[in-house]
């Protein structure tokens, strides 16, 4: 990588300084990459306390393995790649052993939809959130990880696809497919 930004340089020589074992640097990077980090597990996971957890898991994995890190990817890029194998391959979170269908979702809503109207905009915005949670849940993990990393945290394709270790052929395609099976229960 040539064309680092000031924060990727400063942040590269904190990984160096904490190889050597200067304590402040490490805080530094894990400070960098965990709210990233667990802005991705909440969104994968759809739960919380889930996302913590796993927030906490691909931290230790970061720091654990900084001495592999080689510095031909930014950090970030690096933290990344742990995230998506670790969420990928962790074991079903809370949300996830609902086995949400889409067509459950689809009767839950309408069962909802039934009850009162809500006033509070905070709440207003709490049930947006959760709705678009569970529609991500009933996604299978790599088709909602190439919506959330394309369409939530607005990453470029290349980027996407060389986090999740694909080609940006087959990060394209799951983002299709994703967005298609999206579109088709919000029309239905």
């Amino acid at each position: 990588m040539t064309d680092r930004t000031p924060q990727e340089v400063e942040l590269h020589a904190a990984v160096e300084r904490a190889r050597g074992g200067d304590q402040r640097a490490l805080e530094q990077v894990v400070r960098a990459v965990q709210d990233d980090v667990f802005r991705l597990a909440l969104r994968m996971t759809g739960c919380p306390e889930d996302a913590r957890d796993a927030c906490q898991e691909i931290l230790v994995k970061v720091v654990t393995r900084l001495d592999s890190f080689r510095g031909d990817a930014s950090v970030r890029t690096w933290t990344y790649r742990i995230a998506v194998r670790h969420l990928l391959d962790r074991k079903k979170s809370r949300a996830e052993q609902l086995a949400l269908s889409f067509e459950r979702f689809g009767a839950d809503l309408m069962d909802g939809l039934a009850a009162p109207a809500i006033d509070d905009p905070v709440m207003v915005e709490e049930v947006k959130l959760g709705c678009t949670l569970a529609m991500l849940t009933c996604l299978d993990r790599e088709h909602r990880l190439a919506f959330i990393l394309s369409e939530i945290f607005d990453l470029s394709h290349a980027d996407a696809a060389e986090f999740c270790e694909v080609s940006e052929e087959t990060f394209r395609q799951r983002l299709s497919r994703a967005r298609r099976t999206l579109e088709a229960f919000t029309e239905s």
